[in-house]
């Protein structure tokens, strides 16, 4: 691995930590309770490592490195603060919706896969309002406003089709685990699993496939 792929691992890693500890603590809890470290603090770290130490390795150009480091640096918080308080913050993915606008006025289509903009736009309206209109027959909070705005930020940045794999991955994702977790007898049908750390990872995983793919 190059040197600056270990560097940005490690910082990645340490973002990792903190956004796990950000989370615990912001946005407040309605108890004020802050929780303590768990199993989510590792969860968080090793993702913030991997997809870090990838921007070097997946993006030559230093912008390019720039722009997806604070992409992905953004998508640990968001990671973190989805499996601490079940929330995706405007705060948080309406600046990813900004930069991916930004790259299609400024580029003409997304910045990982040379398409057509309207291709981008149309998946980054479609495909998050389909998921919210399915969702409704199974409650409020199954699929919500922040996986929403986050999914239309992902399509603008990387493109119709990967937003599509995108949401593939993360839906194959989210199914191995809660099979497992009810094998593991650690959660039940009627438990609330958050979709948006699964999302993230797939948003994540589009983001790094090859130039051209």
């Amino acid at each position: 691995m190059e040197p600056l792929a270990l560097v940005f691992g490690l910082c990645g890693a340490v973002w990792g930590v903190a956004s796990d500890r950000i989370s615990a603590r912001w946005p407040a809890h309605e108890d004020g309770s802050v929780r303590s470290v768990d199993w989510r603090t590792p969860v968080v770290a090793i993702f913030g490592a991997l997809a870090l130490a990838a921007v070097p390795i997946r993006f030559g150009d230093a912008a390019e490195r720039a722009l997806f480091g604070a992409v992905f640096a953004a998508l640990v918080l968001m990671m973190a603060t989805d499996l601490d308080q079940k929330l995706l913050p405007d705060v948080l993915t309406l600046p990813v919706f900004v930069v991916g606008a930004a790259v299609l006025v400024w580029g003409g289509d997304s910045l990982v896969n040379r398409q057509p903009a309207l291709l981008a736009v149309a998946a980054a309206i479609g495909i998050p309002l389909l998921l919210y209109a399915a969702s409704l027959p199974f409650g409020e909070g199954a699929f919500g406003g922040g996986d929403v705005k986050f999914l239309a930020g992902i399509g603008l940045l990387v493109g119709g089709l990967r937003l599509v794999l995108a949401v593939f991955v993360g839906a194959l994702l989210s199914g191995v685990v809660i099979l497992a977790l009810l094998a593991a007898k650690r959660v039940t049908l009627k438990s609330y699993i958050p979709f948006g750390p699964f999302l993230i990872l797939g948003a994540v995983w589009a983001a790094l496939l090859p130039a051209g793919s």
